[in-house]
């Protein structure tokens, strides 16, 4: 394992490790995202040190609380909407067009991926999309402004779904709700494949998503972490890197 204190060393490493291998992967978390903006979930000041997370049965049971998540939902998206994507985005979108990445896993739902370029082929979003939403009965797809129209005009209210009156919510995964599992699977199928993983601003707290680095160590593959603060990972990546992710893939733009 190597903790590089320096920048320039910790790039050449990185290099040398896309260089030497045949299939890599990335792995994103919110950290990669706060250089556009948004803020993670966890640190103090993190969006759920100011409100406490929806459970999915309680989105499900409760007309109320389904009213309070979609308030907190375009509360949001207002302060982000001005986002876009990072230098550790389009590092990424151009490794993976040079045919440096086999793919990326993400745990984010910001969309920031698709917006630097990345085809939804080469993307698994282990965690949704929040940028638009689907009726949890039927799967019927909504655009937000639709969603976003009939909430204000009812005072706050959500509105069903069209199609068959089911709730309509965000198209994410919340507390308690099943991960999806044709993503899964396909995470499964990279990190199983990989010689190289790269986890890119992730806590690796969230589990099931939190599996794969290890998933892809236990299978030989070199691991690498760059993320500013510690994780339960370190002691098993063979580099860690504690430099903003912007910064240390500024080289692969």
């Amino acid at each position: 394992m190597i903790f590089e204190a320096d920048l320039k060393t910790a790039q050449r490493e990185l290099a040398d490790f896309l260089t030497a291998a045949d299939r890599a992967v990335a792995f994103t978390g919110a950290g990669l995202s706060t250089e556009c903006g948004i803020p993670d979930f966890r640190s103090p000041g993190g969006l759920w040190s100011r409100n406490k997370p929806i459970a999915f049965g309680d989105f499900r049971a409760h007309p109320a609380a389904r009213n309070e998540a979609w308030r907190r939902k375009f509360v949001m998206d207002a302060s982000f909407a001005g986002a876009q994507p990072g230098r550790g985005h389009r590092a990424l979108a151009s490794l993976l067009a040079q045919g440096r990445l086999s793919g990326i896993i993400t745990q984010n739902i910001d969309g920031l991926h698709q917006a630097s370029g990345v085809p939804d082929m080469d993307l698994v979003e282990l965690h949704g999309n929040g940028t638009y939403a689907a009726c949890l009965d039927c799967g019927q797809r909504y655009e937000l402004g639709w969603v976003k129209t009939r909430f204000e005009a009812a005072g706050g209210i959500a509105p069903d779904c069209e199609a068959c009156g089911g709730p309509i919510k965000s198209a994410t995964i919340s507390f308690g709700q099943a991960m999806p599992e044709r993503e899964m699977a396909r995470a499964a199928a990279l990190t199983d494949t990989c010689d190289l993983f790269i986890v890119l601003g992730s806590s690796l707290v969230v589990y099931p998503a939190a599996g794969f680095p290890l998933m892809a160590r236990r299978n030989g593959a070199r691991l690498v972490i760059v993320n500013r603060q510690p994780t339960d990972f370190d002691e098993m990546a063979d580099l860690v890197v504690r430099d903003d992710i912007g910064d240390v893939l500024e080289p692969f733009l």
